[in-house]
């Protein structure tokens, strides 16, 4: 089973290339945010809870998010793997899928971790929230703040991942064609 943690900041180009790596691998998408983005379009009571974190471009208790990751992974059992894009989001998240997949017969294969210099991010973010009308993409410093979280809380996760000799960073600037061949070469070395 192939599975792979598309790791980066917010704007990195995760979800676009997510897209394209599922199609191609036959990989089942595992979107922390499109779970709870639904969560929140359906007024559910998970939902309402990460709306109040989400707002303040926090991130959402571990306890919620594993859960629901969980809920996915027996939702899906015979596939070809999992592509998880925005999870785990830190240390004890890593711990937690780990021990998740291992009840399951496996395990992550690698993450690769799109790598884009700050004001790039920046500039993403602004011009997403022009297109989808997202209020968290649309508010300097909001999109600033879920930067500077990233690198405070999630970041760390890269140093679980290479102690395992997992983490693979990629280049993520240029077209999404060239980053989706970067990504491809790393993925083909290790599946």
């Amino acid at each position: 089973m192939l599975n792979v943690v598309l790791f980066g900041p917010p704007g990195s180009g995760k979800g676009t290339q997510s897209a394209k790596l599922i199609e191609k691998y036959g990989l089942v998408h595992l979107s922390t945010g499109d779970i709870l983005r639904a969560e929140l379009a359906a007024q559910t009571e998970l939902g309402k809870e990460a709306k109040r974190y989400m707002d303040k471009g926090e991130l959402v208790p571990d306890h919620v998010v594993i859960g629901m990751i969980g809920r996915k992974l027996d939702e899906n059992g015979k596939v070809n793997g999992f592509i998880f894009d925005g999870f785990p989001r830190t240390t004890s998240q890593a711990e937690a899928l780990d021990t998740l997949l291992a009840g399951k017969n496996t395990s992550i294969t690698l993450m690769v971790a799109l790598d884009v210099p700050h004001e790039e991010l920046v500039k993403r973010l602004l011009n997403r929230g022009k297109e989808s009308g997202r209020a968290d993409d649309q508010n300097v410093e909001v999109i600033e703040n879920r930067i500077r979280v990233y690198h405070r809380e999630t970041a760390p996760v890269i140093q679980y991942y290479e102690a395992r000799n997992k983490f693979y960073p990629i280049n993520g600037v240029g077209s999404i064609d060239e980053i989706f061949s970067r990504l491809c070469e790393v993925i083909d070395r290790h599946k």
